[in-house]
């Protein structure tokens, strides 16, 4: 029934009823505009819903290898920050008038884990403005306290460190009495250790360039120039190469290693442009006793002796891709690199994780049925070393002896039937091949129970490399490479052995000046895990 209809039949004033009138004629225009607003909230909301629909759909349904790693960290970044962004929009828009009488539920959250105990802990207490009672005044009994806590930071603080050393003479002798100087990792230097540390993970660690840490310094008033810091770097660099060397010691007693290689842009001065010089990464098997360790070595080039220079008269096993420059090591006998005498060879185990993105990548471009029955036979081989992880040497060996080796013996089969029926020179029979190829190397693993069934663990280590070349674009000579492969190889296995590198760097860096070389070892980035 129209208000204004329903007003002629009340007896009022004539200035009344046309006061009244006027304000229901305000409110139906109020009440038809909120319509409008609430039909394109409604129509608002509706997009957003979809859209976020999709992007968790995106999100969550991603297969493992549908993008690059580095690619697919950084899109997962993205997709979360749009998820965010587009709940707190559907949020603003759900919010309910100034006027509503009706309370908004609060929005229930997921659970989250507990900030770590470590950290130090800034109490804060709210107290009520009064500790009487609001309502009869009588004084208020404490029976508990809520206790939320919320996570800080408190970015680089640049201080002081003044070191007095006073002077006493004796009139009798004649002479002048001090505390000696303090030794340091670099003597006579501006910087104390942490700042020493913080330079060294935020360039290596982080991949800022030093301008970067430049510019953050002048933030907070403070003069750091690149020359500066570039001189630093370089005398720490020289200063840990010791324990670098020591670490390749330790690498080489091992009987079983990871290898890979990453191109890294070198600038080429002469030619005004870069030139591709290579890191090459070698890598403990973690399926062995003892802590892990990680080596980068810094080459020129992509030649396989490099590799021999680094091996040299080491023997094993060495897990590595089909790259061409590890060949050598592999054959009957190799020469000593500087002695005349013949080695015995390594022995080599090929990655199972290349074998398998050749059929992935053909499953990718056809939807190939015998690629995607390849990627199932090879995936109950990984099944079975998820099932063994925590096995130990001789448990696994029994496993691999039970379930992997006839696995094996089944796709060695069906691989060997499938490729009589399939064309030559075609994408399948090239993925075939590359398996069969290799199976000596391939199914070397499963004869044992502390031997890698891939190549993963090393790329994985090389990945940072990748993400820090976006930031510093190229090394500026070969010295600066080697230089980087050796704070990287430190930093990297500490990491590896679970201990944080600043920490870690901090506490050598103050102890490096008066160390014994006889105790080296226990300068590593493991020790504190044996």
């Amino acid at each position: 029934m129209n208000p204004l209809a329903k007003l002629d039949q009340l007896n009022l004033e004539p200035a009344a009823k046309t006061e009244v009138a006027a304000l229901i004629q305000s409110l139906l225009e109020q009440a038809e505009r909120d319509a409008k607003t609430i039909q394109t909230k409604d129509v608002k909301i509706a997009a957003l819903t979809h859209e976020l629909a999709y992007y968790k759909r995106i999100r969550f349904s991603t297969k493992s290898e549908a993008l690059a790693p580095l690619q697919r960290d950084v899109f997962e970044e993205t997709w979360n920050t749009d998820i965010s962004a587009i709940e707190a929009e559907v949020e603003q828009l759900q919010e309910v008038q100034s006027c509503a009488t009706v309370a908004r539920p609060k929005r229930v959250r997921a659970g989250r884990q507990p900030l770590p105990d470590h950290l130090p802990r800034i109490e804060h207490r709210h107290e009520p403005e009064t500790c009487a009672c609001g309502k009869c005044g009588k004084d208020l009994v404490k029976i508990g306290e809520d206790v939320s806590e919320q996570l800080d930071v408190e970015p680089a603080r640049f201080f002081v460190h003044r070191h007095i050393r006073p002077q006493y003479a004796c009139r009798h002798c004649e002479t002048i009495t001090a505390a000696p100087i303090p030794p340091a990792v670099i003597d006579g230097g501006l910087a104390a250790v942490g700042l020493l540390s913080w330079v060294m993970i935020s360039k290596f660690l982080d991949h800022l360039p030093l301008y970067r840490l430049e510019q953050i310094a002048a933030r907070d008033g403070v003069s750091l120039s690149r020359s500066t810091l570039a001189d630093w770097v370089g005398r720490l660099g020289v200063a840990l190469q010791p324990l670098a060397d020591r670490l390749a010691w330790h690498l080489l007693q091992r009987d079983c290693l990871h290898a890979d290689e990453t191109p890294v842009p070198q600038l080429d001065p002469g030619n005004g442009k870069t030139k591709k010089a290579y890191l090459w990464a070698y890598r403990s098997n973690d399926l062995q006793p003892g802590p892990k360790i990680l080596i980068f070595d810094y080459q020129a080039g992509r030649s396989g002796r490099h590799a021999q220079q680094f091996l040299q008269d080491w023997q094993g096993h060495l897990m590595v891709d089909d790259y061409g420059g590890y060949k050598a090591l592999f054959a009957t006998a190799r020469a000593h690199p500087e002695h005349q005498r013949l080695l015995e060879p390594c022995v080599e185990l090929a990655c199972w994780a290349h074998a398998r993105r050749k059929f992935f990548d053909l499953f990718q471009a056809s939807q190939s049925p015998v690629a995607q029955e390849a990627l199932q036979r090879i995936g109950v081989l990984y099944a079975i070393e998820a099932e063994g992880r925590d096995m130990s040497t001789d448990e696994r060996q029994c496993l691999r002896a039970e379930k992997s080796r006839p696995a094996l013996t089944d796709l060695d089969d069906w691989l060997q039937q499938t490729r009589l029926h399939t064309a030559p020179n075609s994408a399948t029979t090239k993925a075939i091949n590359y398996s069969l190829k290799r199976w000596s190397a391939l199914t070397r693993y499963a004869e044992t129970g502390d031997l890698p069934i891939d190549n993963n663990p090393v790329e994985n280590s090389i990945r940072p490399i990748a993400l820090g070349k976006k930031n510093w674009l190229f090394a500026g000579s070969e010295r600066a490479g080697q230089r980087a492969a050796v704070i990287q190889s430190l930093l990297g296995t500490a990491k590896l052995n679970g201990l944080d590198p600043a920490v870690w760097l901090r506490e050598t860096l103050e102890k490096l000046p008066t160390w014994p070389n006889s105790r080296i070892d226990e300068l590593l980035p493991f020790a504190a895990t044996d």
